[in-house]
């Protein structure tokens, strides 16, 4: 737990020194978990559930990023600081999630789940557990398939490596067993109809792509309103990135989800 610690502060430290986001109002909310309300007067609501293979991330370390989802679409964020793996093992994780979509649909009219890498993957799941009740689905480089059976898991050259997906799968879900499971692993779910309109944005450089590509394709198949989308020439965790072409591709997420759910300009 040494290392991981280390690991933890070493992601706040690296958060602390990149640009930061947007001034805006914010709350605080337990929701019931800690969670960060960005624009709360905003109409409609996102979830958003950070990064960090369920083991490392904050409200903190996504903060920058989550200003910047709101003021690029003009809806309220909820940043929702879920229970961290391995200490809280699945599906504490899960639970933080729903409870806060949950949350969030009894304050707002319209609510939608959002969240990059194993974020994805808990607003994938929240997105099936509440199906016919969201708005939309955002998601950036999720993890479907806790397997780590798809080709782009052998990519080298990444940011992230396959014996890193092993490591965080391994603490959320330490009993391989169950990584099959639709429970956990959002691609396994035998029927996908009547989820709410999605965006599946992946990266060229990502052994989570083949994963993220293939849920694209079945909520297309099962006649869900789907935008899927590869990112050329960028790495997993690009949202939060300090670089232009980084900037760039979470502008180009933002304006996704604002054909999705209607919105042509911030706040319209």
């Amino acid at each position: 737990m040494d290392d991981l610690a280390e690991i933890r502060e070493a992601g706040r430290l690296r958060a602390a020194a990149r640009t930061p986001g947007p001034a805006m109002k914010t709350e605080h909310h337990r929701v019931p978990a800690p969670a960060r309300l960005y624009q709360p007067q905003s109409p409609a609501c996102v979830v958003y559930l950070h990064g960090g293979g369920w083991t490392i991330g904050s409200v903190d370390t996504h903060d920058a990023a989550c200003r910047r989802l709101a003021a690029g679409t003009g809806l309220a964020v909820l940043s929702v600081d879920y229970r961290l793996a391995p200490e809280h093992p699945y599906p504490a994780a899960f639970d933080d999630a729903l409870g806060a979509a949950e949350w969030a649909l009894g304050r707002y009219p319209s609510v939608s789940v959002a969240g990059d890498s194993a974020g994805g993957t808990l607003a994938a799941l929240v997105a099936l557990r509440l199906r016919g009740r969201l708005a939309g689905q955002f998601l950036c480089y999720p993890n479907t398939d806790l397997t780590l059976s798809q080709p782009s898991i052998a990519l080298t050259g990444c940011d992230l490596s396959a014996a890193d997906l092993e490591w965080f799968a391994g603490n959320w879900v330490p009993d391989p067993a169950l990584r099959s499971s639709p429970e956990v692993s959002p691609l396994f779910a035998a029927d996908l109809a009547g989820l709410p309109p999605s965006l599946v944005v992946t990266a060229e450089h990502d052994p989570l792509r083949d994963e993220g590509e293939l849920y694209a394709a079945r909520l297309a198949s099962a006649g869900v309103r789907t935008i899927a989308r590869r990112e050329p020439g960028l790495q997993h965790g690009y949202l939060t990135t300090d670089a232009p072409e980084c900037f760039a591709a979470a502008g180009r997420f933002h304006a996704d989800v604002r054909a999705l759910l209607g919105l042509t300009t911030p706040g319209s």
